[in-house]
């Protein structure tokens, strides 16, 4: 009864700059800087990805540029002290790489991103080959859906078919993002439903389920 949920395909970013493992850490850095990003997947052969090399894999060089780091603080942060010691992405991205698929759900996107502590995904298909990247100011994008869009798509697939015979009574308004449901309804069992689906519309901020059932005679 719902309509079909965007995925992260609808809003990934296609036109993604990558790096190979054999990429060294000056055109990393400046790769970084001119497209603006925090992250770059890290590929090899025909784009399968194997790493993602971020800010904070680089940021450990520039922490122990100016002192050697002790034998405890070594042993303590082996990770962070051989990465300060690379010089290729190979030897300081992360892998395996926190990917997803193109058809998983933005809600699903949001909670990978939430779990594992990153701000974007490289997007892979089955076999692993890198087809987008993903980030949290893409999963935005559903928010800045026109208020009128939104009402039309309330409209058509809550309103028209929870309620068709009631449904001109039905108004539906969207401001900013915020959905109002007012008017009466037959079916008012139905009303709870409403209110549900409407909040399920991509891009809706909050509802007013304000329906409401005749009068009894």
């Amino acid at each position: 009864m719902t309509s079909t949920p965007y995925t992260v395909a609808d809003v990934m970013t296609t036109k993604v700059i990558a790096v190979t493992p054999s990429t060294g850490f000056k055109d990393i850095a400046t790769a970084m800087e001119r497209w603006k990003v925090t992250a770059l997947p890290v590929i090899e052969g025909e784009g399968r990805v194997v790493g993602v090399v971020s800010e904070a894999d680089l940021l450990p060089k520039e922490e122990f540029h100016e002192h050697r780091p002790g034998l405890i603080e070594q042993m303590r942060r082996l990770g962070d002290t051989a990465k300060a010691g690379s010089t290729r992405a190979e030897n300081m991205m992360t892998t395996p790489a926190v990917t997803i698929r193109p058809d998983a759900t933005l809600p699903q996107a949001a909670r990978l991103m939430a779990d594992r502590r990153v701000k974007r995904l490289p997007v892979v298909d089955a076999d692993g080959t890198l087809k987008g990247v993903v980030s949290r100011a893409d999963l935005l994008k559903v928010f800045l859906r026109p208020d009128e869009e939104l009402a039309t798509e309330i409209r058509r697939t809550v309103v028209d078919r929870l309620f068709p015979l009631s449904r001109e009574s039905v108004k539906v308004t969207v401001t900013e993002g915020i959905a109002t449901l007012t008017g009466e309804v037959r079916d008012s069992h139905l009303i709870g439903m409403a209110d549900h689906l409407a909040r399920s519309v991509e891009g809706v901020v909050q509802v007013h389920c304000r329906l409401e059932a005749p009068a009894s005679p």
